[in-house]
């Protein structure tokens, strides 16, 4: 992995304990803290000084975002608390305003603290602007472990998609369907397999939150959230159908969800249509104790099978790159097959 690594640069992280109450010592002034209602009412207490003021982010809507930036307090930094709304709000304001950045992911459930480019909405479909490398990231052994288990555990998806992402990959390769600016690069799926690997290895730690875990997941969101920079901004080796079906969803059912759970259940969908190692990775996921259930994303077996019967039209519409997802048959006996080996794994939902 050293090779690839040594293209490009990874973000300065910080393990540790009691880091918000450090910030406001070393934060340019007055600094903006971008962050969600519930946080800030539960961590607002730990920024003082002169602070101008929380931005409480209420969407990721990249033109209104725009429109509202002029209103946005003037400041000498931006301090982003959260999951990958507010870091990414973050990451929108202080590039825009050309400021320095400090990031503290609140839960490991997304790797947005690592990149570079925010992911905001256009249209219904997503869109990563900007340019903005924070300070450091401040991973905070007490802030992470006080998240919810199941926002820490869904982190996993944002490696397990290496799996799926390579397949399409290959596929495209041997379809002659890669982008002209990504060729297939064997450089980059090694490198990437062998972070995947410390994931799947850690995944009981992972899932009990340990500070092995933390650190585990956190590293591997390391390098993932930056590689896309680091390989030219190529996406390939780290992102495919797994993250075309949680796209889809959005967009289908307009119901927002924890980043986990349909990425991981993309994974699985992708991994079927390939036929490579659906079972053993259905089976990490299980373990990790993230549940890929329709029911429990708030939508139903229907709405997956409505989904699932766009999705071509849909990848095809957003402009995204060849997937299985372009050639494979979803039919009605495919999502039957689906929901059989997911409930055989978790059992039918109870509610």
């Amino acid at each position: 992995m050293a090779d690839i690594l040594a293209t490009g640069h990874e973000f300065t992280t910080i393990y540790g304990r009691g880091l918000l109450a450090e910030i406001p010592a070393i934060a340019h002034r007055p600094y903006l803290v971008v962050t969600m209602p519930d946080l800030w009412a539960k961590l607002g207490k730990a920024f003082t000084g002169d602070l101008a003021g929380p931005y409480l982010v209420h969407t990721i809507d990249g033109d209104a975002l725009a429109a509202e930036l002029a209103t946005i307090p003037a400041c000498g930094s931006v301090v982003g608390l959260g999951g990958g709304q507010a870091v990414d709000v973050a990451k929108f304001i202080a590039g825009s305003r050309r400021l320095p950045l400090f990031q503290i992911p609140t839960s490991m459930s997304v790797n947005a603290a690592f990149g570079h480019r925010a992911g905001l909405r256009y249209g219904g479909h997503v869109r990563y602007v900007g340019y903005a490398v924070p300070e450091a990231v401040y991973v905070d052994f007490d802030v992470i472990a006080a998240a919810p288990p199941q926002f820490n555990r869904s982190g996993v998806c944002e490696v397990l998609c290496y799996h799926t992402a390579h397949a399409d990959w290959r596929l495209a390769r041997d379809r002659g369907r890669t982008p002209a600016k990504w060729p297939y690069d064997q450089r980059l799926v090694d490198a990437a397999k062998s972070v995947l690997a410390t994931v799947l290895d850690g995944i009981e730690e992972i899932r009990d939150v340990s500070e092995a875990g933390i650190r585990t997941l956190m590293t591997a969101n390391r390098w993932g959230g930056a590689t896309f920079h680091n390989a030219g901004w190529n996406p390939c080796h780290i992102e495919g159908t797994e993250h075309f079906v949680f796209y889809a969803l959005e967009r289908f059912t307009g119901r927002k969800f924890l980043h986990g759970q349909p990425v991981c259940l993309g994974v699985v969908i992708g991994s079927m249509l390939h036929a490579d190692q659906a079972d053993e990775m259905l089976a990490a996921i299980h373990r990790v104790g993230v549940d890929i259930r329709p029911e429990a994303m708030g939508i139903s077996w229907d709405d997956v099978a409505a989904t699932l019967s766009g999705i071509r039209s849909f990848v095809r519409e957003a402009g995204l790159w060849y997937s299985i997802l372009d050639e494979a048959e979803l039919t009605p006996a495919f999502v039957v097959e689906l929901r059989r080996r997911i409930e055989g794994v978790y059992g039918p939902w109870r509610g």
